[in-house]
């Protein structure tokens, strides 16, 4: 025996001790699972975070590509009104030069007619010619206002 103690009181000592060592280790164990349990619902709420954003970013994503696709119609709709409006002013143009060249020969044709002429026949010749202009510019400005 050791100095005077018996076997038992050693032993139920020791075991007394260990398990005061075990109380303590399950408390701090106790503290760990409970951070751990709090860190699991923060978690678990971080990833409904994340799918609620990666939704709405799905959701936004597609209404971008719709808005993409009506922009794009949209665009392609003015491209072929330019495209033909393009067209009608050529063709405006087009028209204006031929009426332009018609004028310079009517009016070249004038004055080489006045020219030509004696002075005594002048004014009536005169009067023709511009009978004949007044007419073409009634015309224009009548072909103006129908286009």
């Amino acid at each position: 025996m050791m100095s005077g103690l018996p076997l038992g009181v050693v032993v139920e000592g020791a075991v007394a001790i260990l398990l005061a060592l075990t109380i303590g280790y399950c408390v701090v164990l106790n503290g760990r699972l409970k951070r751990l349990h709090a860190d699991k619902d923060v978690l678990r709420q971080m990833v409904a975070d994340l799918v609620g954003a990666t939704n709405l970013a799905n959701q936004a994503i597609k209404e971008l590509k719709q808005t993409a696709v009506e922009a794009d119609l949209a665009l392609n709709a003015r491209l072929e009104e330019a495209e033909r409006f393009g067209i009608e002013l050529a063709n405006h143009v087009n028209a204006g030069t031929v009426l332009m060249d018609r004028i310079v020969k009517i009016t070249s044709a004038a004055r080489q007619s006045q020219v030509i002429e004696p002075v005594e026949t002048a004014a009536p010749t005169t009067n023709k010619v511009q009978s004949a202009l007044e007419q073409l510019s009634a015309r224009v400005r009548t072909r103006g206002a129908a286009a």
